[in-house]
């Protein structure tokens, strides 16, 4: 959990950070404690005001960003979670949602939110959570439950219980969104078996959302934006523009291409999603997500451990042997975008008696740029009118220029990393502090995004095929047989 402060020229001034446990109850699951969620929350919250000198009275306004699917019900009475936050990469509702689409709802849940029928999203958790936990059914269909993903809850936390909100980007994900309305979608509700009575506000990414309780922080803040990570990370990197797009490289990867007012419909599995909505104005992107990027590397460091740090991981890779190619197909937890495989699992491919330590690391980064370009052919199939793209990076594997490098080799696409990586943050206080009246407009703002650097594709021709060739195969050899 991190928590940033910013002045009113966006220039971070504090900053404050805390961990708190996965939980992995059985293979495929993960599980978060709500309650560490809020109190690492408000813990991060204070001590990067800390860390500034500053008190409740020089804030302006608090912005929230949030891992998206990730689901909580609690009780409205007490603010206690009926059971641990299922995490956005779970996997428990995998035949839940076969089940939906053999019985032929796919196509109505895709032309209304624009996703697919995957336990990635919200839905099937709250199903789940109300069919496995004693009493919650009732207890939802009586109003006396609430759900939300993690913004929500922190919001209803922050205000004491007294809003129970979300916004349009976090909505998106529940698949119970009609995103060409804005509104929840009673067919949906329906379908997936879900009371309308659980569901929160959906307001606009900057908006009046509510007022911290004064003893939480030392006073009352207002809150006064929303979004879901990757949305605010596209806020962040300024991709106010039809045709600009940014990837955001942190435990999985997230590419948002910005396609203006209007939603395109993929016929190539991404996902078709709200950028962020202003003035009840939404602006839309195709999405592709990728469930490991640097987790994989995470995996080398504690589960082989074949790296002592993740940030050693490029100057092994750059030691690897050329001719030994080894392929990591990082399907931990399946397959995301444009596969969505849900039963795929990881698998290395190409080892030799050679083959160590520095090909595998080096197989585990180059995973990065293939699934990457697996995206990027596919935005480009999808929406031609985009054109050529320059990539927008941020997150924790950014600064790895061997990675960075090579994702502009095998993409063939130049590559910027902007001058402040941490633009999930940056989005959510642009939106709280827009909202606020002391941040400019988007062109104003997107005036002051930075270039660190560009990497420029490098690679022979020759070489990207071969290296592409060999991966295409390696998907193949590990998607689940139809």
């Amino acid at each position: 959990m991190r928590a940033f402060l910013f002045n009113a020229a966006l220039e971070p001034v504090g900053f404050a950070q805390l961990e708190f446990p996965q939980i992995f109850p059985s293979p495929g699951w993960v599980e978060h404690d709500p309650q560490g969620i809020w109190t690492t929350s408000m813990a991060t919250a204070r001590a990067a005001m800390a860390s500034a000198g500053i008190g409740a009275d020089d804030v302006a306004a608090m912005g929230i960003t949030n891992q998206r699917e990730t689901t909580i019900i609690w009780d409205r009475a007490t603010g206690k979670p009926i059971h641990n936050a299922i995490v956005w990469q779970d996997r428990r509702t995998h035949e839940a949602c076969a089940a939906l689409a053999r019985a032929g709802h796919e196509k109505l849940v895709r032309d209304r939110t624009g996703l697919l029928l995957d336990p990635y999203f919200s839905a099937t958790k709250i199903a789940w959570l109300l069919d496995n936990v004693s009493g919650a059914r009732a207890a939802a269909e009586a109003g006396r439950l609430a759900f939300g993903t993690v913004d929500s809850y922190l919001l209803w936390h922050f205000s004491g219980g007294k809003v129970h909100a979300t916004d349009a980007t976090n909505a998106a994900r529940t698949l119970l969104l009609d995103i060409r309305t804005g509104r929840w979608d009673p067919e949906l509700l329906d379908l997936f078996g879900i009371p309308a009575a659980l569901l929160p506000e959906v307001r606009d990414s900057a908006s009046e959302f509510g007022t911290t309780l004064p003893h939480l922080l030392g006073g009352p803040v207002r809150i006064l934006g929303i979004a879901g990570d990757q949305q605010a990370a596209t806020v962040g990197q300024g991709c106010f523009k039809p045709g600009m797009m940014k990837a955001t490289y942190g435990t999985g990867c997230f590419a948002l291409l910005n396609t203006g007012d209007t939603p395109v419909n993929s016929r190539a599995r991404l996902l078709t999603t709200i950028a962020y909505q202003l003035e009840g104005k939404r602006t839309y992107a195709l999405e592709g997500s990728i469930f490991i990027a640097g987790a994989a590397v995470q995996w080398l460091r504690d589960g082989l451990k074949l790296v002592a740090t993740a940030a050693e991981t490029g100057t092994i890779a750059a030691l690897a042997d050329p001719e030994d190619q080894v392929y990591m197909v990082p399907a931990f937890v399946g397959l995301g975008a444009p596969w969505w495989d849900a039963e795929a699992r990881g698998a290395l491919y190409g080892l030799s008696r050679k083959s160590g330590p520095a090909e595998i690391s080096r197989a585990a980064l180059e995973a990065v740029g293939y699934q990457t370009r697996d995206l990027l052919d596919a935005m480009r199939a999808d929406w031609p009118a985009g054109g050529n793209v320059v990539l927008r990076v941020d997150g924790g594997m950014t600064p790895s220029d061997y990675t960075m490098q090579f994702l502009a080799d095998m993409t063939n696409a130049p590559v910027d990393r902007p001058v402040f990586m941490e633009t999930t943050a940056l989005g959510a206080a642009y939106l709280a502090g827009r909202k606020a009246g002391v941040c400019p407009d988007l062109d104003g703002f997107a005036a002051t995004w930075r270039l660190d650097r560009r990497f420029e594709p490098q690679m022979d021709e020759a070489i990207r095929a071969r290296k592409w060739s060999g991966w295409q195969d390696a998907v193949r050899r590990t998607l689940t047989p139809r």
